[in-house]
């Protein structure tokens, strides 16, 4: 699971056909609800909020479990086995998840030697394997241990899907890595985000950090002001208006920096110009892809190279 983001797969093309399920056996009465006296946050697959969070599921039920309760809230379908080591790690976490979530989505779980046909239907060749139903339809999956931070951006790229209004989740990864910077500790701040990036591959917030230490290395014992008039003075000199560039992104002037970058790349050609607009590159990496000067600024890149 390379990337959490949802994906085009299988499901998106229609190669997953869940009609028979549809039509499940009589659903089997059900037992009554625990008594009011016990806290519901101390029973056994219920939120915090008490709505139900872990379930386990079968043919019988899969219907109204999964893919009824998925028209109104995300499902998550995890296929274990008694016998799967990797599933008794991973399972766990999940459950924790689903608790922690209050009902924002639910996890089902689908024992695969006890129910093979539902295992059949989603073509599960090898376990644990999750699942994400939303709208009635699976739209992405997973397979095999997967890190928790990984986990849980996966879940909220699920959770948008199903038009779930979410708050990003605090990651004190990143607090302890943006305090290291904060502090001018250059080093440990570039080795926190170095293993937030290692353990998330393609963390936006990580590798804008990781492009700030960068930024604040190359400025460190400048003096602002000589190095504007520098660049002033030597509008071909490469250096000077790298370094001028750097200077007008920390002082809040991006846009100036980045025409005078795009116009630098007009200016050069062969090395000297990839590393114009790697340099550019980077400091688009430090605002982060959301923002509108960056978008402006990549299409004028574009009309320069080519």
């Amino acid at each position: 699971m390379s990337d959490p983001r949802i994906t085009s797969s299988i499901f998106t093309r229609g190669a997953v056909d869940l009609s028979a399920l549809r039509t499940p056996a009589p659903t089997p009465a059900r037992p009554a609800a625990p008594a009011q006296s016990v806290p519901s946050a101390e029973l056994p697959g219920t939120a915090a909020g008490g709505g139900v969070a872990v379930i386990d599921v079968s043919e019988a039920t899969f219907q109204s479990e999964v893919l009824e309760r998925s028209l109104t809230t995300p499902v998550v379908v995890d296929f274990w086995a008694e016998w799967c080591e990797p599933c008794k790690q991973l399972s766990p976490v999940l459950e924790r998840l689903a608790a922690e979530a209050g009902g924002a989505w639910v996890l089902a779980k689908v024992d695969v030697d006890a129910n093979p046909r539902i295992a059949q239907m989603f073509r599960v060749q090898g376990i644990p394997m999750v699942y994400a139903v939303v709208g009635g339809q699976p739209i992405d999956a997973f397979s095999g241990v997967v890190p928790e931070a990984q986990l849980r951006q996966w879940l909220q790229a699920v959770l948008k899907a199903g038009g779930v209004s979410v708050a990003e989740p605090e990651d004190p990864r990143l607090d302890e890595a943006d305090d290291a910077l904060m502090s001018g500790d250059l080093d440990a701040a570039e080795q926190a985000y170095r293993k937030i990036l290692a353990e998330t591959p393609a963390d936006a917030a990580a590798e804008a950090g990781l492009a700030q230490v960068g930024l604040a290395r190359r400025v460190a014992g400048a003096d602002p002001g000589t190095a504007i008039t520098a660049a002033q003075a030597n509008p071909d000199d490469v250096e000077a208006q790298l370094l001028a560039a750097d200077i007008e992104v920390l002082s809040g002037q991006a846009e100036a920096a980045y025409a005078r970058l795009v116009g630098l790349v007009r200016r050069t050609a062969a090395e000297e110009r990839e590393r114009v607009r790697q340099h550019l590159v980077s400091l688009f990496t430090v605002a982060g892809p959301e923002d509108p000067a960056v978008a402006s600024a990549r299409r004028a890149l574009a009309s320069a190279l080519f």
